[in-house]
């Protein structure tokens, strides 16, 4: 069966350890170190599905702090200077001295400019100086975040997700996310409906031999359009294969979904946005018999943000 058409992703660990829901209200939490460490590992078990991700946008100019000086830094393509931002992050988890970079990679439109690549330091890695965007910009920006930095949380009524962004993947989904977190609060964005995993898929998410691939799904869906925002069409970006907790854009956003089991048959509909930090079950059952209490298919649960880590 054909996956339904169902948004790009963001990802859950592989293997975390038990953790209990936050407490709606319960002001902001902190991940834990071994959380951390699961959220990176998950994504180079993704990063490692096609190759490393080192991605911008295009027609971008982000303004910041110069750590190395394009004029003096001249390279190949935006992937070369991607790299070499990313090199700037310690693997100690620490703050990357680089977190974001610009290039200049159109010939005839840089001119002399061509090839400079600007090293830079944002003073808050998830609210960028944008110092210009449109057709007429010939820079080509992107965002790098450290392994503690670029965590967020995503608050419900029902609990709290942490979500590790991957902007070297998925740099205009991340943009779009950051977007919203700047809001404070996502008016209009909800999870309306859950589906079981029913008796297709293990507790591990892996399918059972000879069983449908559903409907259900084992999934959680909802929608990431806020109110009183201009919501554009994602590009497609990074499509890894489908696992338990990935986080992906329905077509081209705004409805995305949480995929709770391992769907191998859905592939190239999707696309790589970021890392659940925690095992996401409780969550889950905990919403399945709210709709099972309130005998409807529809749940609304107003999302908000907050940054764990600066």
């Amino acid at each position: 069966m054909k996956a339904p058409q169902l948004p790009h992703y963001m990802l859950l660990t592989k293997e975390e350890p038990e953790v209990e829901l936050s407490p709606a209200n319960s002001g902001p939490t902190v991940a834990s170190s071994v959380e951390q460490g699961l959220v990176e590992k998950g994504a180079e078990d993704l990063r490692s599905e096609q190759g490393e991700c080192c991605n911008g946008i295009e027609h971008l100019e982000l303004w910041g702090d110069a750590v190395k000086w394009g004029s003096e830094f001249r390279v190949n393509s935006s992937q070369v200077c991607c790299m070499a931002c990313k090199k700037m992050c310690g693997g100690d988890g620490g703050p990357c001295l680089c977190n974001s970079w610009v290039f200049c990679g159109d010939r005839v439109a840089c001119g002399p400019r061509f090839g400079e690549c600007w090293l830079k330091r944002q003073k808050d890695a998830l609210n960028p100086d944008r110092r210009d965007s449109g057709d007429r910009v010939m820079w080509t920006s992107g965002f790098v975040f450290g392994k503690r930095e670029g965590i967020i949380s995503l608050e419900t009524e029902h609990g709290t997700l942490r979500i590790k962004l991957l902007p070297e993947c998925a740099p205009h989904s991340v943009a779009y996310i950051l977007e919203l977190l700047a809001l404070s609060h996502c008016a209009g964005c909800q999870i309306h409906r859950a589906e079981s995993r029913g008796s297709f898929w293990n507790s591990e998410g892996n399918h059972i031999k000879d069983a449908p691939f559903g409907p259900p799904f084992a999934l959680i869906q909802g929608t990431l359009g806020a109110r009183g925002t201009i919501f554009q069409e994602i590009p497609k970006e990074f499509c890894p294969t489908i696992k338990r907790g990935s986080i992906a854009w329905v077509g081209s956003g705004p409805e995305f979904f949480i995929s709770l089991a391992n769907h191998k048959e859905w592939t190239k509909n999707t696309l790589f946005l970021a890392l659940l930090s925690f095992k996401i079950w409780k969550f889950w059952i905990k919403l399945l018999n709210f709709q099972l209490n309130k005998n409807s298919g529809v749940t609304s649960m107003f999302l908000s943000w907050k940054n764990l880590f600066h």
